[in-house]
Formats: C-alpha cells, sequence, structure tokens
C-alpha cells in the first residue's frame, strides 16, 4: 500500500514543552520508532506540521528592525528544512541500511483571492496571556485571538489547490523512498500574471495539504497522527463517546472544534470520499495498529454511520 501519514505539531512538541531542538529531536525519534513497521510494510510518504516552529522564527525576527524580518513563505521553507531534517535522520536510524529517505522542499500554489488572507484564523507560536498578546499585537501589527485558556497569533490559512513537485514526489516513491514533503503545509505561493511563481504571507493547514497530497499521490490510506487516540462524538458532554469506524457522510453531520480535530476530520472526510482510500486519525503510537484499523477512527466509504469504542479518553 502507499501510506501517507501527516504528524500534527502536538506529536511533534508536546503541550507545554519548550521548543528546544532537544525536546524536537527526541519527540522526532520517538515518531519514527513509530513510523517503522509501517515503512517496512508500505511506501512511507511524512508530512508534518510546523505551527508552533514557524511562529517561533516569527517571534525571533521581529526582534529586526522594520522591514527586514523574513515574511512567513520564507518562514515556512525554513521550518520544513528544520524538521524534516530532523525526521528524515530519525526515519533512517530506524529502518534497514538499504532504506532511503530524502526531504523535499514543497510549494504549494494558493489563491491570492483567497478569502482566507481577509479572515487569518491559523494560530502559529506560542501560547499568551491576553495582556502579552494584545500588547504584541499593537507592537508587530500581528492579528490574535484565544486558543484555550490564552492567545496567539493567527495568520492567512489559503486552500491548497496544487502540490507543484507533485510529479518528483510520486516518482521517488514508486522506487521506494521515503519521502519528507510538503511539512508545515508547504511553502505557499501564487502564480503571477506572466506565470511565474512567488512566495505570500500565509501558512497553509497541514491536514488540509495532506490530503491534497494523498489524493494526488493516489494513496490507499491517509493517517493523521496527534496527542489523542481518537476522534470523540459529543467532546465535552457527559455521554461523549471515541468513534472507532465512521462514514464521511457521519462525521460531516457531527461537529467537531475548528481550532484541533476539526481540519483532521474535513481533510479525512475529503481523501475517503475522493480516492475510496481509509483514512485513520489517532496517537502518534498507535501508528500502526491504526492503519490496521485497531485503534484511533477510521474514516471509509464502506462503512455504517459511526461505531465507538469502549475505553474512555480525552481529546485535543
Amino acid at each position: 500500500m502507499r501510506v501517507v501519514v501527516a504528524l500534527g505539531g502536538n506529536a511533534l512538541l508536546r503541550r507545554g514543552q519548550a521548543p528546544t531542538a532537544e525536546n524536537q529531536r527526541t519527540n522526532v525519534r520517538l515518531a519514527a520508532r513509530a513510523l517503522a513497521p509501517i515503512a517496512e510494510a508500505h511506501d512511507l510518504v511524512v508530512t508534518h506540521g510546523n505551527g508552533p516552529q514557524v511562529g517561533l522564527l516569527a517571534l525571533q525576527g521581529a526582534a529586526y528592525k522594520k522591514g527586514e524580518s523574513y515574511p512567513l513563505d520564507v518562514l515556512d521553507a525554513e521550518t520544513e528544512g528544520m524538521i524534516g531534517y530532523m525526521i528524515e535522520q530519525e526515519l533512517t536510524n530506524a529502518t534497514p541500511q538499504w532504506q532511503s529517505v530524502v526531504t523535499l522542499l514543497t510549494q504549494v500554489v494558493v489563491d491570492a483571492a483567497d478569502p482566507a488572507f481577509r479572515a487569518p484564523s491559523k494560530p502559529i507560536g506560542p501560547v499568551y496571556s491576553k495582556q502579552e498578546a494584545e500588547a504584541l499585537a499593537a507592537a508587530q501589527g500581528w492579528a490574535v485571538a484565544p486558543d484555550g485558556a490564552g492567545y496567539r497569533r493567527v495568520v492567512a490559512s489559503p486552500q491548497p489547490r496544487e502540490i507543484l513537485e507533485i510529479a518528483v514526489i510520486d516518482l521517488l516513491v514508486g522506487k521506494g523512498v521515503i519521502v519528507v514533503c510538503a511539512g508545515g503545509g508547504g511553502i505557499p505561493v501564487v502564480e503571477r500574471a506572466d506565470g511565474g511563481l512567488v512566495g505570500i504571507e500565509a501558512v497553509i493547514d497541514k491536514d488540509r495539504a495532506s490530503a491534497l497530497l494523498a489524493c494526488r499521490l493516489d494513496a490507499d490510506a491517509l493517517l493523521m497522527l496527534t496527542d489523542v487516540e481518537a476522534v470523540w462524538d459529543k467532546w465535552g458532554e457527559s455521554e461523549a463517546r471515541a468513534i472507532h469506524h465512521a462514514a464521511p457522510q457521519a462525521l460531516e453531520a457531527a461537529a467537531f472544534d475548528a481550532g484541533s480535530m476539526g481540519p483532521k476530520v474535513e481533510a479525512a472526510c475529503r481523501f475517503a470520499e475522493t480516492t475510496g482510500g481509509v483514512a485513520g486519525i489517532g496517537a502518534l503510537g498507535d501508528a500502526a495498529a491504526i492503519l490496521r484499523g485497531e485503534a484511533g477512527t477510521t474514516i471509509a466509504i464502506g462503512a455504517k454511520g459511526m461505531s465507538f469504542h469502549p475505553a474512555e479518553g480525552t481529546e485535543g
């Protein structure tokens, strides 16, 4: 099978952890070990989030004089290379010596007229108190919004339209190479009037980009791995239950948090409906079991309504 795995930001940098290189390296190593069994049995493509990292770089850049800080598309490229390097190295260490792994910087075309540019919604960077967030917004011209008990910077998150390097990715996967690509949703670019390309200030949602990537690669499965064990129906209510299997239509009729599980469910449903493949959402450590349909939440067009796990847990 051809499997696309999207590693959530919370799987690479756990909630409350300092964004140090050591912490990220430790988490990436655990991720690589979880993915190694899948890589041994299937063709594997890996994507990842970059919200904490790109926000940190933007915050560091804010220390420069006005006009000297790097735009978000360049920071997206920096984080794609940085995180990709760690994933590539740890996957190389966790798989047989003959297995090739490569990281590919990936440009993703978006529409310059996408309404997302008028309504920033993608949280990046650290969590602040309300007072800190308002001060930074005033000083840097940032948009900020509530995120849990705190506030974070929010930026434009346009819909991904095309993945420019898709033919190269497909070629490498066909040769048995593990490809790390479209990290952080990819580098957002728009087409100029002359047909050329130019980067644009945005951070593409990693789950949407991963679904597009999986569709374009004609993947058999799309796994979205994070720090929770499943999608929950009626989360926050007394009768909340962890979903085991579900049809896309059943999930589309339910409501999920737009800041956490919503984008994953949307991407999973889009992939399943477009390709007829199987999508899975769940905890990183359960990656192989999710692919087998034994853990997490499995979304497929052949499922009937929803079925539920008997065990209890929490949603993030």
